[in-house]
């Protein structure tokens, strides 16, 4: 009678993939375009991505009541994903302020990882751009001085692509624009997303369905801001955040659908919303408010996308 059969509640299925593995593969994948932001706006940016992930790990070690800051690593995430949304030298406090929110509020508030039901860095993000929006939008945004890393960005400034529309394509493919960190290179995120890929964390349901909305909107009301209508679709994918929200804010395992079918509907409104406020908002980016208007939506899409019992009978 030594050997007792134990019984555990499901699931039962065993992977080698832990929450820190995950989360240090999505830094690994950010590193790109956090890695190209700070060459081209030099020691600013790199102040406003320690800041802003320091803040993030700190608050939530505070909350947790731990001395291990880095713990899984998620907080780490939310706070390099929130630094890579704001300007390159916006005051250090918006920073900490921003990071507070995201892992107080956008975390925490609803019982911690696992539980939230909005992206927490993009929560952090809303409360910013609401209510110190003046150093998150308008012509704050600094120009990229490449290698230059002592120099003080904030010096020059100048309105986003998304506003002036004055950027070739090969440009925002490559990078050395203005805009948020994380929007400075097209590729940097690519490469970046690819090794999300590589790992198995995102498939492509969540940012083809983005992407693709975006593409499509912008071919088709974009108003020909380029030559043509396809040139105009190509910019809203590579201008703005579409590419960081698709790859690395939309895809957040918590706060999105679980089901096929419902993963592609809910990528598809993310970038839905995004091109209505771009187009017809009072802001000129949407990525914030489409994710997190479809981070609200999630459990309504799960519940009408749950795959049919084999062999249920309609009634």
């Amino acid at each position: 009678m030594e050997n007792k059969l134990i019984v555990s509640s499901s699931p039962h299925t065993r992977t080698p993939e832990t929450i820190e593995s995950i989360m240090t593969d999505v830094l690994i994948a950010l590193f790109p375009v956090a890695l190209v932001s700070v060459l081209l706006f030099g020691y600013q940016a790199l102040l406003t991505i320690v800041i802003g992930t320091l803040a993030a790990m700190v608050t939530e070690a505070l909350i947790l009541r731990k001395k291990d800051i880095f713990g899984d690593g998620s907080a780490a995430v939310t706070g390099l994903l929130l630094a890579l949304t704001l300007p390159p030298a916006p005051p250090w406090w918006v920073v900490v302020i921003g990071s507070v929110v995201a892992i107080g509020i956008g975390k925490h508030v609803y019982g911690g990882l696992g539980n939230n039901l909005f992206n927490p860095a993009l929560v952090g993000r809303a409360v910013l751009l609401i209510s110190w929006g003046t150093n998150l939008a308008g012509d704050v945004w600094a120009l990229p001085q490449p290698f230059a890393f002592t120099a003080d960005v904030s010096a020059v400034t100048a309105a986003t692509p998304l506003v002036t529309q004055d950027v070739t394509l090969f440009e925002l493919f490559l990078g050395n624009i203005n805009g948020s960190l994380g929007e400075v290179s097209a590729l940097a995120l690519i490469i970046g997303a690819l090794w999300l890929f590589y790992k198995g964390h995102i498939d492509w349901r969540i940012p083809g369905g983005f992407i693709g909305a975006v593409f499509v909107l912008g071919f088709l009301l974009g108003g020909g801001a380029y030559e043509n209508a396809l040139m105009t679709g190509l910019f809203h994918v590579l201008a703005g955040g579409v590419l960081l929200g698709a790859f690395f804010m939309a895809t957040d395992m918590v706060t999105s659908p679980v089901t096929p079918r419902g993963r592609l509907i809910y990528g598809i409104g993310c970038g839905v919303v995004t091109m209505l406020v771009r187009l017809y908002g009072g802001y000129p980016e949407g990525v914030t408010f489409g994710i997190l208007l479809m981070n609200g939506l999630t459990p309504l899409i799960d519940n009408l996308t749950v795959p049919r019992k084999f062999g249920e009978v309609k009634k």
